[in-house]
């Protein structure tokens, strides 16, 4: 047996669990932001270093294109990043709403279970034979069905045998 009190704890772990991850997905685009500061700072570098190339250095041109390959490797790694967490956050909120619908479901039969719980003998008795009465409801019109079914038969029987006796009778008065 749920109680109420058990569906509040458990939407409560639920909504902190969300609110954690939350946390978790901001402190992670706080992670980005940086990535991205330190991706515009490099690319400053690189342009100090391209311009200083241009001038006629060829001392630093390993560090250029090490700087330029370090660049290159900050910013796939962050498309890695953010397709990773962007995937993990879709998949977190699946199953938030998961856990919220089922706990959505758990309140409303709880609630149902109260509520026929604080209704009076006649009234439940009353619901039982409604639920009774749609049971045969359905039984007598299945049965209304199948001798529908057979009137027909019949009928259509009965007019050819009529059909025929009036052949008959037509050749004898002949």
């Amino acid at each position: 047996v749920v109680t109420r009190d058990d569906v509040e704890e458990s939407l409560k772990a639920v909504f902190q669990f969300v609110k954690d991850k939350e946390q978790l997905l901001q402190d992670l685009c706080s992670q980005i932001e940086e990535t991205k500061k330190k991706i515009a700072e490099k690319q400053r570098e690189r342009d100090y270093w391209l311009e200083y190339k241009n001038v006629g250095s060829k001392i630093h041109a390993e560090r250029i294109s090490s700087l330029e390959k370090d660049i290159a490797d900050v910013k796939y790694e962050l498309e890695r990043t953010e397709e990773y967490y962007s995937e993990a956050l879709k998949v977190v909120r699946e199953e938030n709403q998961k856990m919220f619908d089922r706990h959505m479901k758990l309140l409303s039969e709880e609630a149902l279970k109260n509520a026929v719980g604080y209704l009076d003998k006649n009234c439940r008795r009353e619901i039982e034979e409604n639920e009774w009465l749609k049971e045969e409801v359905k039984i007598y019109r299945k049965e209304e069905k199948d001798l529908k079914a057979s009137v027909q038969l019949l009928e259509e029987e009965n007019t050819s045998l009529v059909a025929k006796l009036i052949d008959i009778k037509l050749q004898h008065l002949r």
